[in-house]
């Protein structure tokens, strides 16, 4: 049996280390340009190097998107930056212009290039020609089922690389306009404004101003707004469909959504790999990616097309679990204390969890803490403050510490 990668998001340097550290098997991220996530963090030339250095002494591959819809004054600017990423090391290139790929594969033959799911890869006949092409994967269209997924895999010998977890865009492929229009934002040029995510009313055009009560609630209705898809389930069945890569979304999101997820799935395939014929899923895992910022999950396409009534939730509204205190940046065995980077207040007398890159969730109640002087303190308020407290057990370098919200 073939070993699928999964795939994490890298938004920013801190990010990627979280998804390297977190099970990774390989990461995506954008430059400065060219990419379709303009106002994620993204990285500078500089820390685009100490990124892939530090992926490449985890065993960890990077691939970096120029996947938007060029113009011809990215044509002309795209070489040199071409042959910087070629320099830089990085392991693949993920394209969706004809031009762009044409121009990476002139400009630097020897960087393998991934069709990104901008391109709409949607049958076997297309995969072939991309395949005959030069191409080395695909990212399959978000919109196919499962068997429709195998029977590409029967006719190419390409990588295939499937959305595994993460938001859903309305537009077929990610190719929408709705954000230029309304907007001047392009989402074909990373700026996408989510204009999907608003609230809108419906206007019959003899009654202007007069707006039809057509919401599910007092905030509006959501027509454009898709569930967040969530494959966790049927990682046997894609594995089995001959899929190469897992891949969560969210260059945009949280180190803590990172982290989580790419946890989550990295330990169900490898459950699955070390035990096909009696893998069932932990519930544990799943109950992981409810603890994280999402909106109402579904399958996506994948038993078929959901319709509007499967995919779009009664509220734009993301739900969570809990809520991410901290990361653990050291841990004292000797005196039993680690040091924590904050992320969100907590106090002295509170219960939390702490979840480790290896090591399972367990609970825990502030009993001592203190601030980065070493002064006793009853709570914790400043985030990105370092402050230390004292700890049951052992913990890992780089865990997170998180808490229940009240119900």
């Amino acid at each position: 049996m073939h070993k699928p990668e999964i795939l994490a998001p890298a938004g920013d340097l801190e990010k990627l280390k979280m998804a390297v550290i977190y099970g990774a098997d390989a990461v995506y991220l954008a430059g400065k340009q060219f990419g379709m996530r303009a106002f994620a963090g993204n990285f500078t030339e500089e820390e685009m190097k100490t990124g892939v250095d530090f992926a490449h002494q985890h065993g960890v591959k990077v691939y970096v998107t120029i996947n938007i819809f060029a113009g011809n004054e990215d044509i002309a600017q795209l070489p040199a930056y071409l042959k910087t990423l070629a320099d830089t090391e990085v392991d693949a290139l993920i394209v969706a212009d004809p031009g762009v790929f044409a121009l990476a594969r002139e400009t630097v033959p020897q960087l393998p290039c991934h069709l990104s799911t901008q391109a709409n890869t949607t049958n076997w006949k297309s995969a072939r020609f991309w395949q005959d092409a030069g191409v080395a994967r695909i990212v399959l269209a978000r919109e196919l089922t499962l068997p429709e997924i195998a029977e590409i895999r029967s006719h190419t010998d390409l990588e295939l690389e499937v959305f595994a977890h993460g938001a859903m865009c309305w537009a077929y492929s990610g190719r929408c306009y709705l954000s230029h229009h309304m907007e001047g934002r392009s989402g074909n040029r990373g700026q996408c404004a989510q204009a999907c995510r608003w609230k809108y009313h419906l206007m019959e055009e003899k009654r202007p101003g007069e707006y039809l009560p057509v919401y599910e609630d007092e905030r509006g209705t959501y027509i454009l707004n898709a569930r967040d898809l969530c494959l966790i389930e049927h990682i046997p069945d894609l594995v089995k469909a001959g899929v190469n890569s897992f891949k969560i979304e969210g260059r945009m999101k949280s180190v803590y959504y990172v982290a989580t997820v790419t946890r989550a799935y990295r330990q169900a395939l490898d459950a699955y790999l070390a035990d096909p014929d009696n893998y069932t899923l932990d519930p544990a895992l799943k109950d992981e990616l409810h603890k994280i910022s999402h909106r109402p999950y579904s399958t996506g396409f994948l038993h078929g097309n959901p319709g509007v009534k499967g995919q779009v939730p009664e509220t734009t509204a993301q739900v969570a679990s809990h809520e991410f205190v901290g990361v653990v940046q050291s841990y004292d065995a000797l005196n039993n204390r680690a040091v924590v980077e904050m992320r969100n207040r907590f106090a002295v007398g509170e219960q939390l969890e702490v979840a480790g890159p290896k090591t399972p969730s367990r609970h825990f109640t502030v009993k001592d803490l203190r601030n980065a002087e070493g002064a006793p303190i009853e709570e914790a308020i400043r985030v990105q403050e370092h402050v230390s407290l004292h700890m049951p057990f052992a913990v890992e370098e780089f865990s997170l510490i998180r808490r229940a919200k009240s119900v």
